[in-house]
């Protein structure tokens, strides 16, 4: 039976560092069938199945950029999947949030979904720490200026980050002389308005950082 990720445009991956590919990768060595496809892929209608509409079979190939070919495009039930990994990248905004009720739909009907659409939505990636709070440095989550600003004055060299960011795409550093800390603000709650994460700066992030993925337990 299949595997389908559903993912961002897989002409958008950078394999090099893309941990879908990794399991991709793995999964194709194993023997897996390999499907893709995108949220807006994703429908379903009354008296029906939640279905990727226009799924496509994949083979891996050797290339870095031209890493894949498609070998079929059909329209494929969840359900009719050995398992369905949700491995769309943020922003975490409505249509990620819509798509996670598709997919606990797809559950109901019969779906095995990695993470499970529960889980997603629990634990939005940045925000996980708040169960975590004794492996963290000191973070700050607000939309107030005046707390980011106390925080600042506190431990003086600082990074602040959207909560649906991903990448490092959004990411400031602030130092001792505050420079520009007001205008950063501003932009990433955009007045008060949105909430953001800001933590002390760790010197041990320049020796690089690690990711660790648990699959099945």
């Amino acid at each position: 039976m299949p595997l389908l990720f559903v993912a961002d445009p897989l002409e958008s991956f950078k394999t090099s560092k893309d941990s879908t590919f990794a399991m991709m990768r793995e999964a194709a060595r194993r023997g897996h069938a390999l499907w893709a496809c995108e949220l807006p892929q994703l429908v379903w209608w009354r008296g029906g199945r939640v279905t990727a509409i226009g799924a496509r079979r994949i083979a891996l190939t050797e290339g870095e950029h031209d890493w894949f070919k498609v070998e079929q495009t059909q329209d494929l039930a969840l359900a009719d999947t050995r398992a369905v990994l949700m491995r769309k990248d943020p922003p975490f905004d409505s249509e990620y949030f819509y798509a996670t009720h598709l997919l606990g739909q797809a559950e109901r009907e019969g779906a095995r979904v990695f993470n499970r659409p529960a889980a997603l939505r629990d634990h939005p990636e940045k925000l996980a720490i708040l169960e975590f709070a004794q492996f963290t440095g000191p973070t700050l989550v607000t939309r107030d200026a005046a707390a980011v600003r106390a925080f600042h004055a506190e431990h003086r060299d600082i990074i602040l980050k959207p909560l649906d960011g991903m990448g490092g795409m959004g990411i400031f550093r602030v130092g001792p002389d505050g420079l520009n800390l007001g205008s950063i603000v501003e932009t990433l709650n955009d007045g008060g308005r949105v909430s953001l994460m800001v933590q002390k700066y760790l010197s041990e992030i320049a020796q690089g950082d690690k990711r660790i993925l648990v699959i099945g337990g």
